[in-house]
């Protein structure tokens, strides 16, 4: 298990606000900054700068259109972070199958 994008993707989602510009993305699969600031409380100057740690994360990627950006999510960014969870879903399955079975031999 890799650290440095594990660390890299948590870093990035663990603000709220930059969690919800990645929420935002992946329901309009693709968007611009113009956009994303549209509604959202929040300066462009500071969306650009959650899309650059998204971006640094792995997390979203940009095409450039004429004068526009889009951004959309990258597949593979929660990757590392998804490898993290699993491994950890692991240890909580087979502890429950001890509790199942002690629970068996409790309860005849």
């Amino acid at each position: 298990m890799q650290t440095a994008p594990l660390d890299a993707v948590m870093r990035s989602l663990a603000d709220p606000t930059r969690r919800a510009v990645f929420e935002r993305i992946a329901r309009a699969e693709e968007t611009t900054v113009a956009e994303l600031t549209r509604d959202s409380g929040v300066t462009q100057s500071a969306i650009s700068q959650h899309l650059r740690s998204l971006k640094e994360a792995g997390l979203v990627i940009d095409r450039a259109q004429g004068r526009n950006v889009y951004y959309r999510v990258e597949q593979k960014g929660l990757a590392p972070l998804i490898d993290w969870m699993s491994h950890y879903g692991a240890f909580w399955s087979d502890r429950f199958t001890e509790l199942r079975s002690l629970l068996k031999e409790m309860d005849p």
